[in-house]
């Protein structure tokens, strides 16, 4: 047992070294495409000079949670609100919300449609991918199905290293802002989940794996409403 447990603990170290490096490799990597934290306020000229720069498509959001009554989580509401004021002040044209349907009782972009329709956004200007299960696959089915090439991507901070790295890696020119209005709970678990995930999302990526669906290519530049079920 004695001669087993050197090996198991130095494995376990070489591990631990691979999963935490690939991490901070990852947040290294793309914290500089991180554009600007939105609290609340308008976005400043420096901030939408950066966007226009970009020449972005359309504004990306990841679904999160929803919860009962079709109201958006704490943090999906925080990245929808993000989302909506920088479509306000011009910084895309279009915005692009990805989730999950998997369960026909439970769609995190019909949600998101209604929440961003109440604060008066032109459904023709709302794309919907109901595809998204996954961050990679919301990335990916961007590029594929919606014909993404530049986009601004909005979510957390934490959740906003990794989004980064897989549009870099897919070819997508991307610029993040970080929906930070406020502390969430359970933050702690997911930052700790995150650390395994762009390890997860870094090998998908070099590997160019597939996502789960891919479907009908809609172009950016037209009617969003094409791409809502009601």
């Amino acid at each position: 047992m004695k001669k087993l447990l050197k090996p198991a603990v130095l494995l376990c170290l070489a591990a631990a070294l691979l999963v935490f490096g690939t991490s901070s490799a990852v947040v290294w990597k793309t914290r500089g495409s991180i554009a600007a934290a939105y609290r609340g306020e308008a976005l400043s000229d420096a901030v939408l000079a950066d966007c226009a720069a970009l020449g972005p498509q359309c504004i990306l959001v990841p679904g999160c949670a929803v919860w009962s009554g079709n109201r958006p989580s704490p943090m999906l509401q925080d990245r929808l609100d993000c989302a909506i004021a920088l479509y306000r002040q011009g910084a895309a044209p279009k915005l692009l919300f990805s989730g999950d349907n998997g369960d026909p009782a439970y769609s995190e972009p019909d949600c998101m449609l209604a929440y961003a329709l109440e604060q008066g956004v032109p459904a023709e200007d709302i794309f919907l991918d109901f595809a998204g299960f996954s961050t990679y696959d919301t990335v990916v089915r961007a590029k594929e199905v919606f014909g993404a090439s530049r986009v601004l991507v909005v979510t957390q901070t934490y959740h906003l290293f990794r989004t980064l790295q897989i549009c870099d890696s897919m070819g997508i020119e991307a610029l993040g802002v970080a929906a930070e209005q406020r502390r969430y709970v359970g933050g702690a678990y997911r930052e700790a989940r995150e650390v395994f995930a762009r390890g997860k999302d870094l090998i998908k990526s070099a590997l160019k794996l597939p996502p789960r669906y891919l479907g009908d290519p809609y172009e950016l530049a037209g009617d969003g409403r094409a791409t809502h079920l009601n």
